[in-house]
Protein backbone atom coordinates (compact mmCIF):
# COMPACT_ATOMS: atom_id res chain seq x y z
CA UNK A 1 0.00 0.00 0.00
CA UNK A 2 0.87 3.52 -0.97
CA UNK A 3 1.16 6.83 1.12
CA UNK A 4 -1.99 9.01 1.40
CA UNK A 5 -1.71 11.48 -1.78
CA UNK A 6 -1.79 14.28 0.62
CA UNK A 7 -2.38 16.62 -2.78
CA UNK A 8 -6.11 15.57 -1.60
CA UNK A 9 -6.50 16.40 1.88
CA UNK A 10 -4.92 19.59 1.46
CA UNK A 11 -8.33 21.26 0.25
CA UNK A 12 -9.75 19.81 3.17
CA UNK A 13 -7.80 21.40 5.33
CA UNK A 14 -7.88 24.60 3.20
CA UNK A 15 -11.83 24.25 3.69
CA UNK A 16 -11.23 23.65 7.19
CA UNK A 17 -9.21 26.84 8.08
CA UNK A 18 -12.07 28.84 6.06
CA UNK A 19 -14.68 27.73 8.34
CA UNK A 20 -12.74 28.98 11.73
CA UNK A 21 -12.28 32.01 9.65
CA UNK A 22 -16.03 32.54 9.38
CA UNK A 23 -16.71 31.44 12.87
CA UNK A 24 -14.18 34.25 14.89
CA UNK A 25 -15.95 36.46 12.13
CA UNK A 26 -19.42 35.54 12.74
CA UNK A 27 -18.20 36.04 16.84
CA UNK A 28 -16.53 39.36 15.76
CA UNK A 29 -19.51 41.10 14.58
CA UNK A 30 -22.34 38.87 16.70
CA UNK A 31 -21.11 39.93 20.10
CA UNK A 32 -20.71 43.54 19.73
CA UNK A 33 -23.94 43.86 18.03
CA UNK A 34 -25.77 41.99 20.83
CA UNK A 35 -24.82 44.80 23.39
CA UNK A 36 -25.47 47.33 20.56
CA UNK A 37 -28.95 46.25 19.38
CA UNK A 38 -29.83 45.22 22.95
CA UNK A 39 -30.15 41.91 22.25
CA UNK A 40 -32.34 40.13 24.79
CA UNK A 41 -31.43 36.43 25.46
CA UNK A 42 -34.27 33.50 26.13
CA UNK A 43 -33.88 30.28 26.46
CA UNK A 44 -37.16 30.14 25.02
CA UNK A 45 -36.91 32.63 21.69
CA UNK A 46 -36.94 30.89 18.11
CA UNK A 47 -34.25 31.26 16.33
CA UNK A 48 -36.30 33.49 14.36
CA UNK A 49 -36.93 35.91 17.41
CA UNK A 50 -33.33 36.09 18.46
CA UNK A 51 -32.82 36.61 14.36
CA UNK A 52 -34.83 39.71 14.04
CA UNK A 53 -33.37 41.39 16.84
CA UNK A 54 -30.16 41.65 14.88
CA UNK A 55 -29.48 43.64 11.27
CA UNK A 56 -29.31 41.41 8.35
CA UNK A 57 -25.69 42.43 7.63
CA UNK A 58 -24.87 40.77 11.54
CA UNK A 59 -26.80 37.73 10.75
CA UNK A 60 -25.62 36.57 7.58
CA UNK A 61 -21.92 35.87 9.51
CA UNK A 62 -23.82 33.21 11.54
CA UNK A 63 -25.83 32.00 8.39
CA UNK A 64 -23.04 31.48 6.37
CA UNK A 65 -21.22 29.73 9.36
CA UNK A 66 -23.65 27.57 8.91
CA UNK A 67 -23.61 26.68 5.46
CA UNK A 68 -20.26 25.55 5.85
CA UNK A 69 -21.07 23.14 8.25
CA UNK A 70 -24.03 22.05 5.85
CA UNK A 71 -23.01 20.86 1.87
CA UNK A 72 -19.11 20.59 2.79
CA UNK A 73 -19.50 17.83 4.71
CA UNK A 74 -20.09 16.09 1.52
CA UNK A 75 -17.25 17.41 0.20
CA UNK A 76 -14.77 16.02 2.98
CA UNK A 77 -16.40 12.41 3.06
CA UNK A 78 -15.41 12.44 -0.91
CA UNK A 79 -12.41 13.97 -0.04
CA UNK A 80 -11.18 11.74 1.93
CA UNK A 81 -12.67 8.70 -0.23
CA UNK A 82 -10.15 9.77 -3.07
CA UNK A 83 -7.21 10.05 -0.18
CA UNK A 84 -8.05 6.47 0.86
CA UNK A 85 -8.39 5.12 -2.73
CA UNK A 86 -4.73 6.94 -3.73
CA UNK A 87 -3.28 5.17 -0.99
CA UNK A 88 -4.71 1.92 -2.17
CA UNK A 89 -3.32 2.10 -5.91
CA UNK A 90 -0.39 3.61 -7.32
CA UNK A 91 -1.69 3.81 -10.87
CA UNK A 92 -4.70 5.92 -9.97
CA UNK A 93 -3.86 9.68 -10.99
CA UNK A 94 -5.94 11.84 -8.81
CA UNK A 95 -4.32 15.21 -9.92
CA UNK A 96 -7.53 16.30 -11.51
CA UNK A 97 -9.53 15.91 -8.26
CA UNK A 98 -7.16 17.88 -6.38
CA UNK A 99 -7.71 20.42 -8.70
CA UNK A 100 -11.40 20.11 -8.51
CA UNK A 101 -11.03 20.32 -5.00
CA UNK A 102 -9.84 23.78 -4.78
CA UNK A 103 -12.05 25.09 -7.57
CA UNK A 104 -14.81 23.74 -4.90
CA UNK A 105 -12.89 25.42 -1.82
CA UNK A 106 -12.33 28.65 -3.89
CA UNK A 107 -16.17 28.90 -4.53
CA UNK A 108 -16.94 28.08 -1.02
CA UNK A 109 -14.53 31.26 0.15
CA UNK A 110 -16.61 33.49 -2.73
CA UNK A 111 -20.03 32.21 -1.67
CA UNK A 112 -19.09 33.28 1.98
CA UNK A 113 -17.77 36.76 0.85
CA UNK A 114 -20.93 37.12 -0.99
CA UNK A 115 -23.27 36.53 1.81
CA UNK A 116 -21.01 37.99 4.30
CA UNK A 117 -20.18 40.88 2.81
CA UNK A 118 -23.85 42.38 1.06
CA UNK A 119 -25.73 38.87 0.55
CA UNK A 120 -26.69 39.38 -3.15
CA UNK A 121 -28.60 36.73 -3.25
CA UNK A 122 -28.91 35.76 -7.25
CA UNK A 123 -25.00 35.95 -7.35
CA UNK A 124 -24.67 33.87 -3.92
CA UNK A 125 -27.30 31.26 -6.19
CA UNK A 126 -25.32 31.19 -8.90
CA UNK A 127 -22.06 30.56 -6.67
CA UNK A 128 -23.58 27.69 -4.83
CA UNK A 129 -24.92 25.96 -7.88
CA UNK A 130 -21.27 26.40 -9.76
CA UNK A 131 -20.31 24.70 -6.30
CA UNK A 132 -22.49 21.85 -6.27
CA UNK A 133 -21.50 21.07 -9.93
CA UNK A 134 -17.82 20.70 -9.00
CA UNK A 135 -18.70 18.73 -5.85
CA UNK A 136 -21.14 16.62 -8.03
CA UNK A 137 -18.53 16.12 -10.41
CA UNK A 138 -16.21 15.06 -8.01
CA UNK A 139 -18.34 12.48 -6.40
CA UNK A 140 -19.37 11.46 -9.84
CA UNK A 141 -15.71 10.92 -9.98
CA UNK A 142 -15.19 9.09 -7.23
CA UNK A 143 -18.28 6.94 -7.82
CA UNK A 144 -16.55 5.50 -10.95
CA UNK A 145 -13.40 4.30 -9.07
CA UNK A 146 -15.45 2.63 -6.21
CA UNK A 147 -18.21 0.70 -8.31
Amino acid sequence: MSAINKSLLAPVVGLNLWTFAMEAWMYGTRVPAISRYNVKIDSNATKAQFDAQLPGFVRWKADNYNHLLEQPTQFYAIMVTLAVLSAGDKRVDLRMEAKLAWVYVGLRIIHSLIQSLGNTIWRRFCVFLASSGVLLILTIRTAMLVF
